[in-house]
């Protein structure tokens, strides 16, 4: 189980009118949509993940995971907050964000009622990884934080990499905690894989028909052809997913240790860059 203590940081982030230009991923067409749909799914994405972890909450007895939890459901709350007003300001700019978590969060109403808890755990776990393994590629390459430039959407971002890549364990140490099997968690990662993929895809593709530039000659194209070469879809980035999904597999497998104490000084520290949002 991750022994660090996980703080719950109370951060607020301006995204003033204008900031931001309309392709604001390094002016990258698809990254830019791809980004958005993403920031779209995290306030329903978040809230179904405190819920799933809530519901065994009182089945918890080590005090140490009892601690994490809390951090965990803390730290998911702001994320959720903080990402619902960046999608408000990318809806203004014209991407259906709106839409995105209106689709999420009817999905996952349905999950809520139809799947048992342990099955809403394991996704819960399994979804975990992506934003973890996602995360962790954003601290670790810098063409993937080039691609962000100095945009408030960077600083969303990186705060949000720290922050799960802190918590990455705490779903999953959960899922075992009270009983979860391994067939269990490998069978919704399998599911949710699929899932996710085809959300990324469709939820790309409808927001991509609403921007004027998809049909400029050979602006798609262009983009469509540097998505192959993004940091994102690396072949490290592929190994760490599909790691999942072998028995015995734990979040803390790939140690983050050193990265996260470099992030936390780097953005929270003394002079850090991203202090003066602490509230």
């Amino acid at each position: 189980m991750t022994q660090h203590a996980i703080q719950t940081r109370r951060v607020a982030f301006d995204h003033p009118k204008g900031s931001l230009r309309r392709h604001y991923v390094d002016g990258d067409l698809v990254m830019s949509h791809l980004v958005a749909l993403l920031s779209a799914t995290f306030p329903p994405g978040e809230d179904f993940f405190v819920r799933s972890v809530r519901h065994y909450r009182d089945r918890i007895t080590d005090p140490d995971l009892a601690a994490q939890v809390r951090g965990f459901i803390g730290q998911e709350v702001v994320h959720g907050r903080e990402h619902d007003h960046l999608n408000r300001t990318l809806r203004a700019m014209g991407y259906p964000t709106h839409r995105i978590s209106a689709v999420v969060r009817r999905d996952l109403r349905l999950a809520d009622r139809f799947l048992p808890p342990i099955v809403r755990l394991g996704f819960t776990a399994g979804l975990e990884h992506y934003t973890a393994t996602a995360a962790e590629c954003l601290l670790t390459d810098p063409r993937a934080q080039e691609l962000l430039g100095d945009t408030s959407v960077r600083s969303i971002l990186l705060w949000h990499a720290l922050e799960e890549s802190e918590h990455k364990a705490v779903a999953f140490d959960v899922f075992r905690h009270v009983g979860g099997t391994e067939r269990t968690r490998i069978r919704t990662m399998r599911f949710i894989s699929a899932g996710f993929l085809f959300l990324m895809v469709t939820g790309t593709f409808v927001s991509l028909l609403g921007d004027p530039a998809t049909y400029r000659p050979g602006r798609l194209l262009r983009s469509l052809a540097a998505l192959r070469h993004s940091p994102f879809l690396g072949r490290e980035v592929i190994r760490r997913l599909r790691a999942y999904n072998e028995p015995g597999f734990h979040p803390d497998d790939f140690d983050s240790t050193d990265l996260l104490e470099r992030w936390r000084e780097k953005l929270f520290g003394a002079e850090g860059t991203l202090t003066a949002n602490l509230r």
